[in-house]
């Protein structure tokens, strides 16, 4: 896959989860609606972190030529979405909504606020 085709499968995976988790943050908990909204949050959410593990990174210092800071919050996803799911299986609700709301504010706020730095695509996007 090339990396236009996955900065655009990474957008349409993401821009789904801003809305979903905000929508999960601030819904009525424990309600089939927040369950299902919430699996398809998380599936979409480990799908768009995997995808940017074959992203490289063009801002900033790199790693082995390919990874760069940013990819930190990949690795936060892909660790704390299992780790909430099963949170939420052994029914320890403290734990899991900890574990969502630091994923939303790390991987949605933070992780989409640097891809409107300048030299990345959404910068240009946005702002020319």
């Amino acid at each position: 896959m090339n990396y236009e085709t996955l900065m655009y499968t990474h957008l349409i995976t993401v821009v789904p989860c801003i809305f979903l988790g905000a929508y999960g943050l601030m819904a009525k908990k424990g309600t089939s609606i927040h369950k299902n909204l919430g699996k398809i949050y998380m599936v979409l959410m480990l799908i768009t972190a995997i995808l940017t593990l074959f992203m490289p990174a063009d801002v900033g210092g790199r790693f082995l030529n390919h990874f760069g800071w940013i990819h930190l919050f990949s690795f936060l996803t892909i660790w704390t979405v299992p780790t909430a799911y099963t949170a939420i299986k052994k029914g320890k609700i403290k734990a899991h909504q900890r574990k969502m709301v630091l994923l939303y504010i790390g991987a949605i706020g933070i992780a989409g606020g640097f891809t409107l730095a300048p030299g990345r695509f959404l910068h240009e996007f946005f702002f020319g």
